[in-house]
């Protein structure tokens, strides 16, 4: 059998078809992170006025603007996003699987989440509370709730912590997303929904509804929102470095000013890296 002569051409040839398969690719390796490949997944909510939402122009709110300022941290331009709705009941599975590379969508750093996926941050601070019709004034503490209707999303943890912690008679309505809780309030479905207050800020003041819905104002627990990655992945420690350059150079007090503003939350100071309040 005859050996064939490598030529100093096909050798070149060859060293450049290794190099580019090299460098062309866009992999994640196995804790989620990308080698810097052509774009980023993100997770986020699309029906959350004020937080994440998508609309005929795009995508807009607090954590699209937080998860927009990370990305670039890592080497991504906006339009390097592919953006991925994540509901509630959805996000720790998205993860897992590797839909996406991080989830930002008001999502609760809590004990039992911390086993399944880890978080960086936490980026914001709110509280449940509840939104009621403007012209109803039976609930004005969290007991009150006891005679109410009560709607939240599945998967969220916000009414079954009212039912378990502060009102026990609680009727729990579930519904799959919030805009189809908001319905459920609006045609007196329901008697009020529960979750965080910037969501509830987001919601009550889009125009078609400004003067219809206004929040308890309860403050009924803390809300540490954090942004999911997976279990053991390195970009935790790149995010919280984003996070902490988004607080020091302003940007995430814009993002507050622009997105919640409008409603006039009164936000918490921007909380540091693994400062979880209970």
């Amino acid at each position: 059998m005859k050996l064939r002569k490598v030529t100093a051409a096909s050798a070149v040839l060859l060293a450049l078809s290794v190099s580019a398969t090299a460098c062309g690719g866009d992999k994640k390796d196995d804790n989620g992170s990308s080698d810097g490949g052509k774009k980023i997944t993100i997770g986020i909510k699309f029906d959350q006025p004020g937080i994440g939402q998508k609309t005929p122009q795009g995508y807009a709110g607090f954590d699209v603007d937080v998860a927009t300022y990370v990305a670039k941290k890592l080497g991504y331009s906006a339009d390097q996003i592919e953006w991925k709705e994540s509901k509630s009941a959805d996000r720790e599975t998205m993860l897992k699987r590797g839909d996406v590379d991080f989830i930002a969508a008001s999502y609760s750093i809590t004990p039992e989440r911390q086993k399944l996926v880890d978080f960086a941050g936490p980026y914001l601070l709110a509280h449940q509370d509840v939104l009621v019709r403007a012209d109803d004034n039976s609930i004005k503490s969290p007991s009150d709730l006891n005679k109410a209707k009560l709607c939240s999303v599945t998967g969220s943890t916000s009414a079954q912590n009212v039912k378990d912690k502060l009102a026990p008679k609680a009727q729990l309505q579930k519904y799959p997303t919030y805009s189809a809780c908001l319905t459920g309030l609006q045609s007196k479905v329901i008697d009020a929904l529960t979750t965080d207050d910037s969501i509830l800020a987001g919601y009550a003041s889009q125009a078609q509804f400004k003067g219809k819905f206004k929040l308890g104002g309860l403050k009924m627990t803390n809300e540490n929102y954090g942004i999911g990655v997976k279990k053991g992945s390195d970009l935790k420690a790149k995010i919280n470095k984003a996070l902490e350059e988004m607080v020091a150079d302003k940007s995430w007090q814009k993002a507050v000013d622009k997105n919640f503003g409008p409603a006039g939350y009164k936000n918490e100071a921007a909380p540091k890296i693994g400062d979880i309040k209970s």
